[in-house]
């Protein structure tokens, strides 16, 4: 992957990834930079509904490759997109949530209600830039931040864990919770929003290295059933999956304490959830009737079955009841 720094620098990165004409996937909002692609599709939408990426896949007719310009649901789009015609991926992220690193991508069935998706993605590059950050909302900054964290913490203990992402793992999580509160603070710090997104590339390696478990397996659910941010839900459904974890994995558990410079990682998430305004699913809208069926889906999901100690639907039941 090539990683690079500053709007500037992006004509640059594209022709160093050998794209010349790419369709370039957003919103309304980032299609007004004057992005330099030969075509634009701003019809991104939360949760990649599919008829969005079917919009975009005409779209890309003649591109000779995708410039996703947005958080994890622009990002989303065009992976999916790559899948299906091949075309490389240039990620410009405007979230700390890490979709640029990871082949993998969600879609959301409308008529079902349920988040798929799948894998293959042809990444290239990805390029960085605090400024575009500067106005990204506290919900949209706290939550996806925190959806970095909890790839941080999963990358540790899942079943795809190895050397490499544990270093991305604990360089990630200990930048995230120094820098996430003087952001929620003063979101124009522009030195706090760098170093943040710096924790939020790490975590995405961390991420592509590794995989994901429980915390993302309820947050997706939860996302595809009531169409909640995903970086909201994880945020508040990592202290609870850290929790549930701890009997199988406190080693790995306490090494992310350590990272976060605390005694108590679960806790410190905690902690950083509600300094963004994440405080219960009953506040998102979830209704408490709806925990039974986000159970059932969580516990079918991937990340469950990578998770260090995979959840029944009863178990997973009593952590959203803890967050309910």
């Amino acid at each position: 992957m090539i990683v690079r720094w500053g709007l500037a620098g992006l004509p640059e990165l594209l022709a160093e990834c050998g794209i010349a004409a790419p369709l370039a996937v957003t919103t309304p909002r980032w299609a007004a930079l004057g992005l330099p692609a030969a075509r634009t599709y701003d019809g991104v939408k939360p949760h990649v509904p599919s008829s969005t990426v079917a919009a975009a896949l005409r779209a890309a007719e003649g591109a000779d490759g995708l410039l996703a310009v947005g958080g994890g649901s622009a990002i989303d789009t065009a992976k999916a997109v790559s899948v299906e015609t091949g075309l490389p991926v240039v990620s410009v992220p405007t979230t700390y949530s890490g979709a640029e690193w990871t082949r993998r991508y969600g879609v959301l069935d409308e008529e079902r209600g349920t988040k798929g998706g799948g894998s293959g993605a042809h990444l290239r590059g990805i390029l960085y830039d605090e400024e575009l950050t500067l106005s990204l909302p506290r919900d949209q900054t706290g939550g996806t931040a925190l959806n970095a964290l909890a790839h941080c913490a999963e990358a540790l203990y899942v079943e795809g864990r190895n050397e490499e992402s544990d270093r991305e793992a604990l360089a990630g999580a200990a930048l995230i919770s120094r820098s996430l509160p003087a952001v929620l603070a003063d979101g124009e710090d522009r030195a706090a929003r760098r170093e943040l997104l710096q924790g939020a590339c790490h975590a995405g390696a961390a991420l592509q290295g590794a995989g994901l478990g429980l915390a993302h397996a309820v947050a997706q659910a939860l996302g595809g059933r009531f169409g909640i941010p995903h970086g909201a839900a994880n945020a508040l459904s990592l202290a609870p999956a850290l929790r549930f974890n701890e009997p199988v994995a406190g080693a790995e558990i306490a090494r992310l304490g350590e990272a976060m410079s605390v005694d108590d990682a679960a806790d410190r998430a905690e902690e950083l959830a509600r300094l963004a305004g994440f405080e219960r699913l009953r506040d998102l809208g979830v209704p408490e009737e709806g925990l039974d069926e986000v159970a059932e889906l969580a516990a079918a999901r991937p990340g469950n079955r990578a998770n260090p100690r995979q959840a029944s639907a009863d178990e997973i039941r009593g952590l959203l009841r803890a967050i309910w």
